[in-house]
C-alpha cells in the first residue's frame, strides 16, 4: 500500500509520498482557483504511483471564496477531478480521515486541518513528556502544545487559534514588511514605513542570507526575481526610497530590524502558549521553512529544552512539506491497520 498526500494552501501546493518523495509548487489560489484541478493533475503526475490520496488544506481561507464551506467544496471538487480513479480521504482537524462527501458535510472541520495532522505525527517523538511543536512556514507559525503524546491546544479553528496565540499569522517569506514593523532604520535614524506591500519578509532573509536566492522565482512583492539586489530595492521602497539612495548597509540594518520584530512577535506568542501548560516543555520540535528563525527564538526562552529538528531528522525538503509528509504517513498507517 502506498499513499500520496496533498497539503493545499492559499499560496503553495505541497505533495508527499509515503515512501519519502516530496515536492511543492507555488500556486496563488486566490488568483487562479479555476486552474486548481489542472495544476493538481500536473502535480500528481510528478509523484510515484499510489493507492490512496489523502488531503489536508488551508486554502479555503482564500478570498476568492465567499465562505470557508464554499472553499472546502471547491478544493475537494478540484482534487476529485485531478485524482481520477484513486481513492481519496480527507483529514479533519479532530483527527479523523473521512470521505470527500463527509468532509463537505463538515467543512469547518476540514478547513485548516494541516496543523493538526503535523502535531499528530510529531507527537510520537515525545510520548513520555510535554513538548511544544513550532512550525514556521512562508506565511504562518503554529505553536502547538503536546502532553504525553496528545495535542493539548486551546483552539481548534483558525479564529480560536489566533485568539489563543497558537496560530501566528507571520512567516519568513510572504508577510508584508509593513505588517511586521512600523519603522525601519534609514541613515541611522528610524523612518516610518509606507503601508504598501512593497516588500515581504523574504527580502529581509535574502539580505541576511538565511534564505537562498533564486533568479527564476518571481513570487515576490514586485514580481521581480528573488535575489539580494532586488530585495534591497524592494526594502528601499518601504521607506519610499530607491536603491540609488538606500545602501547595502541600510538594507542590512532594515533586515535586522525586521528579524528582531518577528522574533519579538513570535516570542510573545510562545510565552502566551507556555502559560497554558502545567510545566515547561522538555522538548521543542522545529519544522518548516523558517526553522533557522525558530532556533534563534528558542535561544530567547528562559529555559533550555531538548531540540528535535524535523529538517535534521527527516531532511530539509521533507521538513518544508512537513504537513503533507505527516499526512502521507498517518494515512498509510491507518490503511494498513
Amino acid at each position: 500500500m502506498n499513499t500520496l498526500a496533498l497539503d493545499i494552501g492559499g499560496a503553495n501546493l505541497k505533495l508527499a509520498h509515503s515512501k519519502g518523495f516530496t515536492t511543492h509548487w507555488p500556486f496563488p489560489l486566490w488568483q487562479r482557483h479555476e486552474e486548481l484541478a489542472d495544476t493538481l493533475t500536473r502535480l500528481l503526475a510528478t509523484a510515484p504511483a499510489a493507492d490512496q490520496l489523502a488531503v489536508t488544506m488551508t486554502g479555503e481561507l482564500a478570498d476568492c471564496f465567499s465562505t470557508k464551506a464554499e472553499g472546502v467544496t471547491a478544493i475537494l471538487d478540484a482534487v476529485k477531478m485531478a485524482a481520477g480513479a484513486i481513492d481519496i480521504v480527507v483529514y479533519l482537524c479532530d483527527g479523523r480521515l473521512v470521505s470527500v462527501s463527509q468532509a463537505c458535510q463538515q467543512p469547518l472541520l476540514a478547513a485548516a486541518s494541516n496543523w493538526h495532522v503535523l502535531a499528530s505525527y510529531t507527537a510520537r517523538f515525545t510520548k513520555e513528556h510535554s513538548a511544544l511543536l513550532l512550525d514556521l512556514g512562508s506565511t504562518t507559525c503554529d505553536i502547538i502544545p503536546l502532553v504525553n503524546g496528545s495535542i493539548q491546544t486551546v483552539g481548534l479553528t483558525d479564529p480560536e487559534r489566533l485568539a489563543s496565540s497558537e496560530l501566528v499569522y507571520t512567516g519568513v517569506e510572504r508577510s508584508p514588511v509593513c505588517a511586521v514593523v512600523r519603522r525601519l532604520p534609514w541613515r541611522g535614524e528610524p523612518c516610518q514605513v509606507a503601508q504598501e506591500v512593497f516588500a515581504t519578509t523574504v527580502d529581509a532573509y535574502l539580505i541576511l542570507e538565511d534564505l537562498p536566492a533564486d533568479d527564476n522565482d518571481l513570487h515576490t512583492a514586485d514580481g521581480r526575481p528573488r535575489t539580494k539586489a532586488f530585495a534591497q530595492a524592494r526594502l528601499a521602497r518601504t521607506v519610499c526610497a530607491d536603491s540609488s539612495f538606500f545602501s547595502s548597509a541600510d538594507a542590512q540594518h532594515a533586515a535586522l530590524a525586521i528579524r528582531e520584530a518577528q522574533l519579538e512577535h513570535l516570542q510573545a506568542a510562545v510565552e502566551t502558549v507556555l502559560r497554558t501548560m502545567e510545566t515547561s516543555p522538555q522538548t521543542i520540535l522545529l519544522s518548516g521553512r523558517g526553522e533557522f528563525l525558530l532556533r534563534q527564538l528558542v535561544d530567547l526562552l528562559d529555559f533550555k529544552p531538548d531540540i528535535v529538528s524535523l529538517a535534521d531528522r527527516l531532511g530539509p525538503e521533507v521538513s518544508n512539506s512537513a504537513c503533507a509528509y505527516a499526512l502521507a504517513q498517518i494515512a498509510l498507517e491507518r490503511s494498513v491497520l
